[in-house]
């Protein structure tokens, strides 16, 4: 039986990873420029490692939402 529907349940899986990966691309750009303005301040190391700690979970974070997006748009294309 065919998808007889423009947009179907597996486009829908591809574009919200898609979706989600940009969002989690978006939170590691964000750490990237929060950490450089750091820098750019030339905090001393107690500044440093006051900024880094606040920076890393959401670090993390946005890494693990970029996997989970291209996790779903591989399952996404494969099921297609």
């Amino acid at each position: 039986m065919e998808n007889t529907t423009a947009f179907g349940v597996f486009d829908a899986l591809i574009w919200s990873g898609a979706a989600v990966s940009v969002v989690g691309l978006a939170g590691l750009i964000w750490c990237i420029v929060k950490v450089w303005r750091a820098r750019r301040a030339q905090l001393d190391d107690e500044g440093m490692r006051t900024v880094m700690a606040r920076v890393l979970p959401l670090n993390m974070g946005a890494l693990f939402l970029s996997v989970i997006g291209l996790m779903l748009v591989i399952v996404g294309i494969f099921l297609a």
